[in-house]
């Protein structure tokens, strides 16, 4: 049990610091947002709140973390979680800048939908492109933080906290799909709740 807490906490590390680096680059584009004043941590908060507060990116992220755990290749177990925190980033860039995204939100639903297939049907266990699709739901939560930037907000300060919050999000859902791997109907349970909760927020936007 130590073993498995202690494997984890190294993931959850692992993953926030590659992500530490992209925070810098989330900052640099955001140039054009970036002219505000104030204390350097201003924002962090808001950071922090946005995907634990909004419940289609909190199971969005929690799920990344049970389908990581649910492989069992374990380049995939560490690909996965750090492609989606890496394609956030570039997705928070965007958003960032000002780019449009169209039916953002509908997107952000559908990632939750196929997020639970992929965990009910036990895709992980094989599937070497998980990290791709990852990464791409990953960039459209990450426009939707971008997107969200508080006005009196220091980018990179917000940036570092949704970031914070995605790690920590992984990790719990990384916990849970360690579980989940000794019990293929709890696993199969907890991806069809995943898919009705993305299917409720698709219809509910």
């Amino acid at each position: 049990m130590s073993t498995t807490l202690q494997r984890t906490r190294t993931t959850a590390g692992r993953i926030a610091g590659l992500a530490a680096g992209g925070v810098a680059l989330v900052t640099l584009a955001a140039a054009p947002a970036g002219a505000h004043t104030g204390h350097p941590l201003d924002g962090m908060s808001d950071g922090l709140a946005h995907p634990l507060f909004g419940p289609d990116h909190l199971l969005a992220m929690v799920a990344v973390g049970v389908l990581a755990a649910c492989a069992t290749d374990r380049r995939v177990r560490w690909a996965t979680p750090i492609a989606f925190v890496v394609g956030m980033v570039g997705g928070a860039a965007l958003g960032f800048g000002g780019v449009e995204v169209p039916g953002v939100e509908l997107l952000i639903a559908a990632s939750v939908m196929v997020l639970g297939g992929l965990i009910a049907f036990g895709v992980g266990d094989k599937a070497l492109l998980l990290p791709v699709v990852a990464a791409a739901m990953g960039a459209v939560h990450g426009h939707a933080h971008g997107a969200e930037l508080p006005d009196a907000a220091v980018p990179l300060a917000y940036a570092a906290g949704f970031v914070i919050a995605t790690a920590a999000l992984h990790a719990a859902g990384a916990g849970v799909g360690t579980a989940l791997r000794r019990s293929e109907l709890g696993r199969q349970i907890a991806g069809a709740a995943l898919a009705v909760g993305g299917a409720f927020f698709l219809l509910a936007g």
